[in-house]
């Protein structure tokens, strides 16, 4: 029954998350376009704060659609000792955009409002592009080696992009979400990109670098957020539409921001090192912690069916 009925599941939570989209977006968008033509700081700051509002009852919205799957089960671990007064730099491996919406559901009353650096095509996505804009997040333009190669002017550019947004985020409590391999996990990226990691892609440090040093000082904690959808690993976000989805395994883990983390990741290669083998070694974890979630998983199946 639930294989005949996912076609209609799934256009009714496309249909319905469109619509909430739509009616979040637009209100976020109006103030993005006051706080433009208005640049007064009282002005700002109540629109950035109406925008932030807008954004939680989209997070709201989501999280009550994800609620009619009666299938679904949450597995979280270390949501305690957060606050929304704080500021945090979350770090997560990158699987689908399902991803997205669970980060938003489930922080959504624990810590202040996700602000993702996002890849420069998302812009032109109707009404979330603009709504991202509104809300100040970063958009990065990735290149290629060989583009770099032939174009070394551009070279550095997401890090300036990062830099600039960044400041913006000093003046109230903020969490930066930075997924560090720069792309959604698939066996066939893996392969090549050449990766060291089974189930993740290399991590790539210059963002979080420069996150770390610009607002290092104000970030309170290191959220390093470990997401697995272990029986819905081909196509969660689809799973998650359709109804299919039946387990959501979250992970978090509190790490303290150090004084050895901040540095001039451009210029001091002695800094670049130490701090690319920081993430690496992070990695290392998550890739462990994520192999350990599928064989548990894959046991208790088999002892299921046992």
């Amino acid at each position: 029954m639930s294989r005949l009925l996912s076609p209609f599941v799934l256009i009714l939570s496309v249909v319905l998350t469109i619509l909430v989209t739509i009616a979040c977006s637009v209100p976020i968008i109006i103030a993005g376009a006051i706080k433009l033509l208005l640049p007064i700081a009282s002005v700002s700051r109540a629109m950035s704060a109406f925008a932030e509002l807008m954004m939680y009852c989209w997070c709201e919205a989501l999280a009550l659609l994800i609620q009619l799957n009666p299938h679904l089960v949450w597995d979280i671990q270390g949501l305690e000792g957060l606050s929304k007064k704080s500021w945090y730099l979350l770090i997560c491996n990158h699987q689908s955009w399902a991803d997205i919406v669970i980060l938003c559901v489930l922080f959504r009353k624990h810590i202040p409002m996700n602000k993702y650096f996002l890849k420069q095509q998302l812009a032109w996505i109707p009404f979330l592009g603009l709504a991202c804009w509104a809300l100040g997040m970063p958009f990065m333009k990735r290149y290629s080696r060989g583009y770099l190669l032939r174009h070394p002017e551009r070279r550095g550019k997401d890090i300036d992009t990062t830099r600039r947004s960044c400041l913006k985020f000093r003046n109230h409590p903020t969490t930066i979400v930075n997924f560090v391999e720069g792309s959604r996990f698939t066996p066939e990226k893996s392969r090549q990109t050449r990766s060291s990691f089974k189930n993740l892609l290399a991590p790539k440090a210059a963002g979080i670098a420069m996150a770390l040093s610009v607002l290092g000082d104000q970030f309170n904690k290191l959220l390093n957020v470990t997401l697995c959808y272990p029986e819905n690993i081909q196509s969660p976000f689809y799973d998650m539409l359709s109804g299919k989805m039946t387990r959501i395994i979250v992970r978090i883990s509190l790490l303290p921001v150090t004084e050895d983390l901040h540095g001039d990741y451009l210029n001091d290669n002695n800094f670049k090192r130490r701090f690319q083998l920081w993430l690496n070694t992070l990695w290392d974890e998550k890739d462990s912690q994520l192999e350990t979630l599928y064989q548990q998983d894959k046991q208790a199946l088999e002892n299921k069916k046992a």
